[in-house]
């Protein structure tokens, strides 16, 4: 009889509170080191907290291709403009769906918010150029003489744009390729190209003979697109998405690489982003490598027959062509051969990689543009003026809630209040991290969700409490009370949870814009209820029912037997013969 009563534990029980609070504040540190390692010590604010502009762009499609404006669509414009307004120093900026054809643009406070503003308006221009000059995307120093300088070829080589996917083995940029002394003038005169934003002149020369002198005017705009290739700095997002800004199609241009490796000079666009049929990412089985296959219209196809017939026939740097979406250059493979119909990219791609190209470039066919609808400006001193008034009304309602707690729970409100605090530091410290992670901001309506959540996590503590105080009713003690209080207040619990938690989901996905923020929130501090209930509080209560101040039943610990109406029979017959007690057998 001794071995079966030893191994018995009251249902509920748990044997090592103390470890499983230890390791849960252990965590708890470890997320705030987080938040103050990744410097991000506040959580990010949304538009109505710290002000901006709020755009609301609706989609419209060429006479005949209405089917353009579908999902697939949408979700590529919004990310080519997110990388936009983002890609411009913009931080935080917004971009979602709304409906099956509007696009909702929030642009935060900032410097660049109007250039921004006049981005996103606008249609991703995709073109094919020639590629005439490459180097470092770094600032280069022009040199005193037409010769390309050995350390000017070395730094070219060594940090030349390594990961060029080409059709064939990429080349090096050479120390032809470097921007020296003319050599943006000569690249121009090789490839038969006029002068940047310049027309092209009936009198041609002839193989064999020397080039005109170019005019004044050509030879300033030359001169002034050397010197803005030599100064361009590829090593920011700011500086990429400015490189190229308001260029036309017949524009030679200065250009950064989207990664910010590697710096060109662009000539005029041989082909349009219209021109490319489609676009697709697929795995050569022969070669185990991701390439990416494009198919053009039948005008595409032949100016992609004569590009590439051109261009096989030049030497590296010459022999390329760039994929330049918004002015940046996405790839820019080198040609072998003469090509028409369809072509394939190859190179260092991944999955990812190769199967952003191709949405890239089938983005560039899409007779899809975007007219403005509204634009709101909202002011940081407003969204501060409401910020203010939430959390006083948030601050009076958990005011009210420990004032209750304290007048009726007495003692167990030390419980209550320690799970609270412990619940809004979890928040807080989730929420600062979540900007970074997945560009959660914080805005009125998820404040809202925050106050919300003070109710449904007091609720929990009720729920315990109250299954705590029948046990004790019954007659039993504070330590047996406790452990067989909590499976059917943990039934209670996840139930209400589980329904507060589908509330949310539910708002979440039928939802859009800022009503997202206060169901997100919602739903994130009822997981945090959970996790606070059965990580903290239960062990707390735990360890508080050992202590003689709640185990005695001191008037003021809230657990009081005479207080709650305890059945002295059952008490005093689990003192003299605990067996005789069914629902302890």
């Amino acid at each position: 009889m001794a071995a079966p009563k030893k191994g018995r534990r009251p249902a509920g029980a748990q044997g090592r509170p103390g470890r499983t609070l230890v390791l849960f504040l252990i965590a708890m540190v470890a997320l705030a080191g987080g938040m103050f390692a990744s410097g991000h010590k506040t959580p990010r604010l949304g538009i109505d907290l710290a002000g901006g502009t709020s755009i609301t762009l609706k989609a419209k499609a060429e006479p005949g291709q209405e089917k353009a404006i579908n999902k697939a669509n949408m979700d590529t414009a919004v990310s080519i403009m997110n990388r936009r307004v983002n890609g411009l120093g913009v931080s935080e900026a917004e971009v979602q769906t709304q409906g099956d054809r509007n696009i909702i643009v929030n642009i935060p406070k900032g410097t660049n918010s109007e250039q921004a503003r006049q981005q996103v308006g606008t249609t991703a221009k995709l073109y094919f150029r020639p590629v005439l000059t490459v180097a470092a995307g770094t600032p280069t120093k022009p040199a005193p003489s037409t010769t390309p300088s050995p350390s000017a070829s070395k730094g070219a080589d060594k940090n030349g744009d390594k990961n060029k996917p080409s059709s064939t083995p990429s080349a090096k940029p050479s120390s032809k390729a470097t921007p020296q002394g003319r050599a943006v003038t000569d690249a121009l005169k090789a490839d038969g190209k006029p002068s940047p934003k310049t027309t092209p002149t009936p009198n041609t020369p002839k193989p064999g003979t020397t080039p005109p002198t170019p005019s004044a005017n050509d030879a300033a705009a030359v001169a002034k697109l050397q010197k803005d290739f030599e100064s361009l700095d590829c090593s920011t997002k700011e500086s990429r998405a400015k490189a190229a800004f308001g260029s036309k199609a017949t524009d030679t241009i200065a250009s950064c690489s989207q990664t910010g490796d590697a710096k060109y000079i662009l000539g005029p666009a041989e082909i349009e982003g219209t021109d490319v049929k489609k676009a697709k990412a697929v795995i050569d089985q022969q070669r185990g490598m991701w390439i990416v296959q494009m198919d053009f219209t039948g005008k595409g196809s032949k100016k992609f027959q004569s590009i590439t017939g051109k261009l096989s026939k030049q030497q590296s740097p010459q022999n390329q062509f760039a994929i330049a979406l918004d002015g940046q250059v996405v790839s820019a493979p080198s040609v072998s051969q003469t090509l028409s119909g369809s072509a394939e990219i190859s190179g260092s791609f991944n999955q990812r990689s190769a199967t952003d190209l191709a949405n890239v470039l089938s983005y560039g066919a899409l007779p899809l543009s975007f007219e403005e609808q509204s634009v709101t400006t909202v002011t940081a001193a407003l969204g501060a003026d409401q910020l203010h008034a939430g959390l006083i009304a948030g601050a009076i309602g958990l005011a009210l809630v420990i004032i209750y707690l304290v007048l009726y729970y007495r003692g167990l409100a030390l419980v209550a209040i320690l799970s609270l605090v412990v619940s809004a530091i979890l928040t807080y410290v989730i929420m600062a991290l979540l900007g970074p992670a997945i560009n959660f901001a914080l805005n009125l309506p998820a404040v809202c969700g925050a106050i919300v959540a003070i109710g449904i996590t007091a609720d929990s503590f009720i729920v315990y409490f109250e299954r705590i105080r029948d046990e004790i009713r019954e007659g039993r003690t504070l330590r047996p009370a406790v452990e067989r209080a909590w499976p059917r207040a943990r039934r209670t619990i996840m139930v209400s949870d589980f329904v507060s938690f589908l509330a949310a989901a539910v708002l979440f996905i039928v939802t859009v814009g800022k009503v997202q923020g206060f169901a997100f929130t919602l739903g994130l501090t009822t997981l945090l209820d959970i996790v606070v209930v059965f990580l903290f509080t239960k062990p707390v209560m735990t360890l508080l029912a050992r202590k003689k101040f709640f185990a005695n039943g001191h008037p003021w610990s809230g657990l009081d037997p005479q207080r709650l109406g305890a059945k002295p029979p059952l008490r005093r017959s689990r003192r003299t013969s605990a067996p005789t007690d069914p629902k302890e057998a």
